[in-house]
């Protein structure tokens, strides 16, 4: 059995090694901790088996610009489960938790570049269908956003911006 929790400061090496074997790099390792050092505005939960951070899911602020109006909402990345725990739903349980957590903050929208066979199972849809495209060039199916809050979101189209943390970090082209 699995319980999520938000992130303490005793968890950011399990988090970072997590990270880390998951990816086998260390890119969204350092991403994770560059968003710590210069976001306060994160949602960041880990997966816990026993006594273990076996998984970890961060959500970090988010802009859709139009040439009217600017709204903020998250953006999810990344999410890791530990190689020997993977394909067991401890992401789909990160995913959803988050969710609820964003939902009940009020959040408008999180966004997602991702498998398009795996998150359009929590709700999320192309962004395209919304006049939303990503700020940097990525397959129309990958990039991906899931509407929490209809009224916020009500007629917005333009450019989604994570923070400029990932462009610094990871390298998406």
């Amino acid at each position: 059995m699995v319980r999520v929790r938000e992130e303490l400061p005793e968890d950011i090496n399990a988090i970072r090694s997590v990270n880390t074997r998951a990816f086998g790099r260390t890119q969204e390792a350092d991403l994770v901790d560059k968003l710590r050092r210069g976001c306060s505005d994160l949602l960041s939960l880990v997966a816990m088996r026993q006594n273990e951070i076996v998984g970890h899911i961060l959500f970090s602020p988010a802009i859709v610009e139009s040439e009217s109006r600017t709204i903020q909402g998250m953006g999810l990345a990344p999410l890791a489960v530990s190689p020997q725990y993977q394909r067991q739903g401890i992401g789909s349980e990160l995913i959803r938790a988050g969710i609820a957590e964003l939902k009940s903050r009020r959040c408008p929208f999180v966004i997602v570049l991702g498998q398009p066979q795996y998150y359009p199972r929590f709700g999320f849809e192309p962004a395209s269908r919304f006049g939303i495209r990503s700020e940097w060039q990525v397959p129309d199916e990958a990039f991906m956003i899931l509407i929490l809050n209809e009224s916020k979101t009500q007629g917005i189209s333009g450019v989604a911006r994570y923070r400029l943390e990932f462009a610094e970090t990871i390298q998406v082209k």
